[in-house]
Formats: structure tokens, C-alpha cells, sequence
């Protein structure tokens, strides 16, 4: 089982990882790993008229399942806290959303990226 450093350094190799996939995309990288009292999210950034918050999740393998599926209702309630003190903060009322970077991660140069736009929408 690995340790909290180990896991620690893998999700800053993830956040790297889809940074640059986000970048080569065309998105805007706004923050990286913005907090809110308990709530980080990991990035946020502009792709043309959306504020995207995306939440960055890695695993070495999928054998307890794919990255994404660890997203549950406790996290998207932080997200989505998180999110509405950025958007007050700036003063922000348009488009937005929130997506989800899935990473296997084997190494630093063998992984498996997934991009899930407008994963969720937070209820109201």
C-alpha cells in the first residue's frame, strides 16, 4: 500500500498532466489548486465563454475502478462551495461548469487520460 507522500506526489504528477492537457487544448488555466476553507479545487480555467472548475483524480490502475467513479456526492458538495465563493469573489455570473480529468497513472510518461466536460451540475 503506498503512503500519503507517495499519493501526494502521484496527484501532483496527475495535476501536471492535465494542466498541460488542458493548455494544449485551448483552455485558459486560471488557478491550480485554489482553496476555499476545506475545498480545493484543483484547476480552474476559462475555455471560451466557461469558467470550468475541473477536479483532477489518479490511480495506478483501474482495479478498483476507473478514477472517476471516486468523485461521490461529498466531493461535488465541496466543489460546488468552492466554486461559488470563486465566482463571488470575482464577481462572476455567467457560463460555467464543472469537469472531470481521470488519470491512470502507470509513470510520469505511460498514462491514460480522460476528459469529462460538464461532469456534473450541482443541484440548487
Amino acid at each position: 500500500m503506498a503512503d500519503k507522500s507517495q499519493n501526494v506526489n502521484k496527484g501532483k504528477i496527475a495535476e501536471t498532466i492535465a494542466f498541460d492537457f488542458l493548455k494544449s487544448k485551448g483552455y485558459e488555466i486560471l488557478e491550480l489548486n485554489w482553496r476555499f476553507k476545506r475545498a480545493e479545487i484543483d484547476l480552474i480555467a476559462r475555455e471560451g465563454n466557461f469558467l470550468v472548475f475541473i477536479e483532477v483524480k489518479s490511480r495506478s490502475n483501474n482495479d478498483f475502478g476507473k478514477p472517476e467513479s471516486s468523485v461521490g456526492q461529498k466531493k461535488k458538495s465541496m466543489l460546488t462551495a468552492g466554486a461559488t465563493s470563486y465566482m463571488d469573489m470575482i464577481d462572476y455570473d455567467k457560463d460555467f461548469r464543472f469537469d472531470i480529468i481521470s488519470i491512470t497513472l502507470r509513470s510520469e510518461t505511460d498514462f491514460n487520460i480522460e476528459h469529462f466536460p460538464d461532469a456534473f451540475f450541482p443541484g440548487l
